[in-house]
């Protein structure tokens, strides 16, 4: 018996989940992918806090014309600085169970530009 998308995901999240930790030093960078819009949060897992967020619902991000892959590199670069300014230089990458592929990895390549490191 095959599993729908959505539970194969899952069960591709718990195994990330089981090897991918944030700390304080390096907390864990982690997306999420809805149909229209794309998340990413930086998260200290230790303590249980956000660090820094960013969205494509963000105004300055929703207002911008193009695709959804270019929206999220927006994303990645506006997640960047914003951790950047919380003091965070490195992060884990967490991609949630969806594959290193079009939206999220446009989010990762767009936090390489503006000089987050994983």
């Amino acid at each position: 018996m095959a599993f729908s998308k959505d539970s194969r995901r899952l069960k591709i999240r718990k195994r990330i989940r089981g090897n991918v930790s944030g700390t304080e030093q390096r907390p864990r960078l982690s997306v999420f992918r809805s149909n229209k819009e794309i998340y990413a949060q930086v998260i200290d897992d230790v303590t249980g806090k956000t660090i820094s967020a960013a969205s494509s619902r963000d105004k300055d991000i929703a207002s911008a014309k193009g695709t959804k892959i270019e929206k999220a590199n927006l994303v990645g670069k506006a997640l960047a600085e914003k951790a950047k300014k919380a003091g965070v230089e490195t992060v884990s990458f967490d991609r949630g169970g969806y594959l290193y592929h079009g939206r999220v990895k446009s989010l990762a390549d767009g936090a390489r530009e503006a000089g987050l490191k994983f």
